[in-house]
């Protein structure tokens, strides 16, 4: 089982109520075929703080950010986190379903999110700088 939340549950995060409706409608579409998935996008959006799309501060990862991260060897990577459909690997762009992207949506610049990968090995980065998408999000 891989538990973004598990690892964290005590940081806070935010959402625009824009991006927690779509993800919560997504994550339910996906409770029969990839109920741990959807479980973990759920336990997400239910410790959430929601504000208004307007609204939201930047420096807060949301969905089509542009996130630079720095893993535990002091590397830098910088991905974009999207709906399933737009993911692709090799322009590093992480769906929000993934492990990653799941522990990703809502921290903010300074945070530590951490996952369980493959084999149960655990993960983690920080959040370097975020680059909100053009409109704010969607």
């Amino acid at each position: 089982m891989q538990h973004a939340t598990g690892l964290r549950p005590s940081s806070r995060i935010l959402i625009s109520n824009t991006d927690h409706d779509r993800l919560t409608g997504l994550a339910r579409a996906l409770l029969d075929r990839a109920p741990e998935t959807a479980e973990e996008l759920l336990s997400e959006m239910d410790r959430a703080v929601v504000t208004d799309a307007a609204a939201m501060p930047a420096g807060v990862v949301r969905m089509g950010s542009t996130v630079t991260v720095r893993g535990e060897g002091r590397n830098t990577q910088r991905i974009v986190l999207v709906y399933p459909g737009e993911a692709d690997i090799a322009e590093n762009r992480i769906s929000v379903l993934t492990p990653m992207g799941t522990a990703l949506i809502g921290v903010s610049i300074g945070q530590a999110v951490c996952w369980n990968g493959r084999g149960g090995r655990k993960l983690s980065v920080t959040v370097e700088a975020v680059d909100i998408p053009a409109g704010g999000g969607r």
